[in-house]
């Protein structure tokens, strides 16, 4: 676990954690993520272990945390799940390799707010970390469509997540627009299947957000599939 100390002003630089197990990893990552381009990386753990602690020293002065799936004594679907306990936990972007669908779909379900690939490029994993450190929700769509089948091959358990029932209170285009973001549409997909406006998509998902009582995309994800309003076959 290594903390580093914030020089200067960073008030505006998405401050960044760390995890993964590999020093080469956590290298070249620090190399993309670099002060200039608006990032600062104030914590670094070689386990998930470490995440807690790291989170308990540094409080609110973390805005995103990089968590890789493969650790050796904490893995990071388990160290997910234990910052989104926390409540207040910054979100968490979580990176992986090509054939790792299975834990990728358990870091979704643990509350992961996006996932990306390992070898993606520098500008997508910028992309990537800004958007989840500001609140949005990063599904890297070379592998989406594997992780949602996975999905679709686990049978339907108890929500984890969002108001078991309150799918009753959704009107019948929210639970169209549910179960295409289920499927992996986005927003402009959801739109044009539907032939409906990309602004009225975007309404229709904010408010099964708060109906459902769910934080984000992923979390809308799971909880279609654990409560089984998904189609599989729908297209």
């Amino acid at each position: 676990m290594t903390l580093r100390q914030a020089q200067g002003d960073v008030d505006a630089n998405v401050r960044v954690v760390l995890v993964d197990d590999q020093e080469l990893v956590r290298s070249g990552l620090r190399r993309i993520l670099r002060r200039r381009d608006g990032f600062e990386i104030v914590a670094e753990c070689s386990d998930g272990s470490e995440v807690p602690a790291v989170l308990d020293e540094l409080g609110a002065g973390v805005d995103v945390v990089v968590m890789d799936l493969r650790m050796r004594t904490v893995d990071g679907i388990t160290a997910t799940g234990a910052v989104v306990a926390r409540g207040d936990g910054p979100p968490v972007l979580v990176l992986t390799t090509f054939d790792d669908d299975e834990m990728l779909s358990g870091a979704l379900r643990a509350g992961a707010a996006g996932f990306l690939l390992k070898d993606s490029s520098a500008d997508d994993l910028i992309r990537a970390v800004r958007t989840v450190a500001e609140g949005g929700n990063w599904l890297d769509p070379s592998v989406t469509g594997r992780v949602l089948h996975r999905f679709r091959s686990i049978a339907p358990r108890p929500a984890a997540s969002g108001t078991p029932g309150a799918a009753d209170q959704l009107t019948v285009r929210e639970l169209e627009v549910l179960r295409r973001m289920a499927l992996g549409r986005s927003n402009g997909e959801i739109a044009g299947d539907l032939v409906i406006s990309e602004l009225t998509v975007k309404s229709h998902v904010g408010r099964i957000f708060t109906k459902l009582g769910l934080r984000d995309r992923p979390a809308a994800i799971v909880y279609a599939y654990d409560n089984g309003l998904v189609t599989p076959h729908l297209s």
